[in-house]
């Protein structure tokens, strides 16, 4: 009781000291650009704090001074010495994402779940044209949209989110690869400092010549789909022969490429019995992540819903991929937000890690490093950092992330229909920012509080909270429970009557 109490205290002093209106006051003129350093205020003091800059005009050094006693509270309220701190953000993506967190708690103050000062991460659909027909494409793609922007609104939309301080920038579709000013657009981005990726089929990455050129440019991460271990189930629902061969040697030309690689899968009841030996598969391929997606009856999913999966079944395949993760050799995520929940249940807390990424229960001392699964990243927390899981977890929808479509309009996440009461904005109409800062719909979202029951009650809605796109598209009701948990097993109930009326 007396650590736990120690550990309360210490949060709670952090959170008064950044909650203090003074603070958060100082942390808004700090995100400010600096002329003179060419960057955010923040970012140069940030530098001149761990050491990776020399020198600044006399403004950043003054607000290197005034930032100190703040980060030195943060260091003191999760346990963590300021040496450990400067360390981890010499990293440029790492620093980038501090600065976000500071400016975060400037605008929204530390509040549970966490909102910081601008997503993490943006999945931007830039073409609706794909070469593939894929069964559950909530994007329906297959053709060029009309409306899609040019290569230079393209490139200027990149500069809006870097200028905003957007860690993550995911191409997706559609296929992201055949659009014929992709490299451009991926050069943009790192060269503006974004972390980028692509969403994608890997068709064409079966040219290995196609990844080096897409590395070249400035990729980092490849999230490949391979949706069967099977040829003909992955084929089938990928709606193409012959793509399972191309997928899978993508696959190994991205890993050779040294890409950092994560396979995706859409779990439905066509895959459910492959899903143990898919996670086998990636790992022996050389993959860093394991993926499975929550099935979303958006776009043409809406035509095989009766293939989405029961709470259930949804239940078991989550906690035999977070077993399978122990000895599988590679993080295994899910975007059903229910696996937070299942990862504490099963452990009766969270669980530790080993060096070589195997995960085995046991102590619970200061040095252990626990995982917290979120939305699009299982952090690996230790001490006083675990305070920190209802912060950053459950659904990251308008949070953490969100949509970019092709023609710039901004969505939640990218499995919401595209419906107006579910636009949010577009990046090139609206300032983004305040798009980010005040939107309606953003901040019922966040709101874990004002979720329907069973989701809003629920002991875990902070680190899970259902899935918002999944409440959406069965009930058209952002705060309705999320009806693929064993705990809604009575909303899920309702769903299959109403199947059963229509047919």
């Amino acid at each position: 009781m007396g650590e736990s109490a120690d550990t309360a205290g210490t949060l709670q002093t952090f959170k008064a000291v950044a909650d203090n209106p003074l603070t958060r006051n100082v942390l808004k003129a700090l995100s400010k650009h600096c002329e003179k350093d060419k960057g955010n205020r923040l970012d140069v003091a940030l530098e001149l704090y761990v050491g990776t800059r020399e020198d600044a005009c006399i403004s950043c050094r003054f607000s290197r001074k005034l930032l100190s006693p703040i980060l030195g509270a943060a260091c003191r309220g999760f346990g963590l010495t300021q040496e450990q701190l400067k360390n981890k953000f010499r990293d440029p993506y790492w620093r980038r994402g501090l600065v976000n967190v500071i400016k975060g708690i400037a605008w929204f103050g530390v509040r549970r779940p966490y909102v910081p000062g601008a997503p993490f991460q943006v999945v931007w659909n830039i073409t609706r044209a794909c070469n593939l027909k894929c069964l559950h494409c909530y994007e329906s793609a297959g053709a060029k949209g009309m409306d899609e922007l040019t290569t230079d609104e393209a490139l200027h939309g990149v500069d809006i989110l870097a200028d905003a301080g957007v860690l993550i920038l995911a191409f997706s579709g559609g296929e992201p690869t055949i659009r014929p000013d992709i490299l451009q657009l991926v050069k943009r981005s790192s060269d503006r400092g974004l972390f980028t990726a692509v969403a994608t089929n890997a068709v064409l990455f079966s040219s290995r010549k196609k990844v080096k050129e897409f590395k070249d440019a400035g990729l980092q991460f490849a999230q490949i789909s391979l949706d069967g271990l099977n040829p003909q189930t992955h084929d089938a629902f990928r709606g193409v022969s012959g793509t399972f061969e191309k997928t899978v040697q993508g696959i190994k030309n991205c890993v050779a490429e040294g890409l950092f690689v994560e396979i995706a899968t859409t779990c439905t009841r066509y895959n459910l019995k492959e899903i143990t030996d898919m996670i086998d598969f990636a790992s022996k391929l050389g993959a860093n992540w394991f993926m499975l997606y929550n099935f979303i009856p958006t776009g043409r999913g809406v035509e095989i819903v009766e293939s989405d999966l029961t709470p259930d079944e949804r239940e078991d395949v989550l906690k035999t991929c977070w077993n399978k993760m122990k000895v599988a050799g590679l993080d295994v995520l899910s975007t059903a937000p229910q696996f937070a929940r299942i990862a504490q249940e099963v452990e009766a807390k969270p669980v530790l890690l080993g060096d070589a990424g195997a995960i085995a229960s046991g102590l619970q001392d200061e040095s252990e490093t626990y995982v917290v699964p979120t939305h699009f990243y299982n952090p690996h927390l230790s001490g006083q950092l675990k305070q920190l899981a209802d912060f950053i977890g459950g659904c990251g929808a308008g949070r953490f992330y969100m949509c970019l479509e092709p023609n710039g309009d901004i969505y939640p996440c990218v499995f919401f229909p595209h419906e107006e009461a579910m636009r949010v904005g577009n990046l090139f109409k609206d300032n983004f920012e305040k798009v980010w800062r005040h939107s309606k719909l953003f901040w019922e979202i966040r709101d874990k509080d004002k979720l329907k029951e069973n989701c809003g009650t629920c002991q875990y809605r902070y680190t899970c909270g259902g899935c918002r796109a999944r409440a959406y598209n069965y009930f058209k009701d952002i705060l309705a429970p999320d009806p693929g948990c064993v705990l809604n097993r009575e909303a899920w109930e309702r769903i299959q009557l109403d199947l059963k009326t229509k047919h």
